[in-house]
């Protein structure tokens, strides 16, 4: 069963947080998932590989080939997570499957009050499904967990 931990991005968009948040799974090991809305897939896909001067991050696109080879998938079609241990939520999308993930990263747009609504009727669901969530808050350059 996934846990799942809500990001409310306050001081920073998703291009600057994610990158890192990719780094620390990738050295669990873990293989990701990141599904967004199919008008950021182009623009994510060509960030990872400069976001750094000294490094980028491996990853691919689930349109294109040898996507069973990459750490890190891009997509903004995927309904299953399997095969996955971590799953990055970018712009309200959702896995209907996720089956085998061990975490699930929710990342609010906390400058859009419409994204965080829905976030909320999210955490709720899965509450009340008795899923395990926790709520991480963008403090400054940091963050805190709040719940």
């Amino acid at each position: 069963m996934a846990e799942y931990w809500f990001y409310h991005l306050e001081a920073s968009p998703v291009e600057a947080v994610l990158p890192n948040l990719l780094e620390k799974t990738l050295e669990r090991g873990w293989r990701a998932l990141v599904k967004l809305p199919m008008d950021g897939l182009k623009a994510m896909d060509d960030h990872l590989w400069t976001y750094r001067d000294q490094s980028f991050l491996p990853h691919g696109r689930d349109d294109e080939p040898m996507t069973a080879y990459q750490p890190v998938v891009l997509s903004a079609e995927a309904e299953t997570a399997e095969g996955f241990q971590a799953v990055f939520l970018v712009g309200g999308e959702e896995v209907t499957d996720m089956s085998g993930v061990e975490r699930c990263l929710v990342m609010i747009n906390g400058r859009s009050e419409e994204a965080t609504k829905a976030a909320r009727t999210q955490w709720k669901l899965l509450k009340d499904a008795g899923e395990t969530i926790s709520y991480w808050q963008q403090v400054g350059g940091r963050w805190d967990k709040k719940a």
